[in-house]
Order: structure tokens, then sequence, then C-alpha cells
């Protein structure tokens, strides 16, 4: 089954039951950091999408999304990656991706750094290097490329919604940056 089976899939949920799930169940997701590295594999740029929230206010983000039902996580890294950053920004999701952490947003804020008003969600976190040439799609208005250390200055940070700067910050500690 591909992906795009996903949305047609009688196994799936429609838009008033994943809103009734919601409200239940926490919910998986995959987060993921794009970093471009250099020859000898350390980061020189992390990618940050600007996005408008459900209010109308613009915000940083990273690329994220709910694992769909009969999706391998790895897979999901990829239609969120492709769905984001375009068609041609060449991910290197490994065969076998592992999380550098895993984030749980809550409806209801300061329960932990992730915020998410819609529901519980259990988010696996990755660091994934990109290659080719991104553009932002979708609702992604557009996409920055910062070095760790503008991504960790502070004005950056206040822009990043929903926790987000947190799991930044905690993926370049993961990758041995100074935070």
């Amino acid at each position: 089954m591909s992906p795009l089976d996903l949305d047609r899939d009688p196994a799936w949920l429609s838009r008033e039951e994943l809103d009734q799930a919601r409200e239940r169940l926490p919910i998986l997701y995959v987060d993921a950091v794009p970093v471009r590295v250099d020859d000898r594999g350390e980061v020189t740029h992390v990618g940050i999408l600007l996005r408008i929230d459900d209010g109308g206010t613009v915000c940083r983000e990273l690329v994220g999304g709910r694992v769909l039902h009969h999706e391998r996580v790895r897979d999901a890294l990829m239609r969120h990656l492709e769905k984001d950053l375009g068609p041609v920004a060449l991910p290197r999701v490994p065969v076998a991706p592992q999380p550098f952490t895993v984030a749980e947003y809550f409806p209801t804020p300061g329960v932990t750094p992730f915020h998410d008003p819609r529901q519980h969600a259990v988010s696996l976190a990755y660091v994934v290097p990109v290659a080719g040439d991104c553009a932002p799609q979708n609702d992604a208005l557009d996409l920055t490329w910062l070095t760790p250390d503008e991504a960790l200055d502070p004005g950056v940070q206040a822009e990043m919604d929903r926790g987000h700067g947190v799991l930044l910050r905690q993926a370049l500690a993961h990758l041995g940056h100074p935070v």
C-alpha cells in the first residue's frame, strides 16, 4: 500500500472520527529537524519553516506531522519532509531511523514544554540530513537555513511555536553543539 492510498484506506479515520480520537487518545507524530552537513558530517545549517498558525499568527516550526494508519515511521518522515520541503529535498532518512528524543504534546499548556491545543500527541523526533533543493510547500510560507548559532538566537527561539524551540535545542545538544 502506498502512502497515497492511506487517505482512502477504510481503516483510517474521517475528520470527525479523528477529532473524536484526539479527544480520547494520544496520537503518534514525527518531528524532523532538517539539517545541511559538510563533508565531515558536521551540521552547518538547520532548516526552519515559517507558517501561519490556526490563530493567524506567523511562527517558526520544524517539519512534522501525524503517522497514518498502516504507515511505517520512516515513510511518515519521508512524506512530511517531502510535503514541507518539496519533492527534490533528498532527505537521507536511515533504513532504521532512531529518534533523538520523544516529545509529548499536551492540550493543556505547561504540562511539558510541548503544546498542541488539539490533542495529546506523542512525537518521535529525528535529525535528518537533506542534500537536495528545498522549497516550502503546502502551508509552509518559507524555509530559512540558519547556522546552529543563529537558530539558537533568542529572537528566533521566541518565534518558534508549540515547543519547537525546545526541540531544536535538544536536537543541537544531541549533535554535540553547545546550547
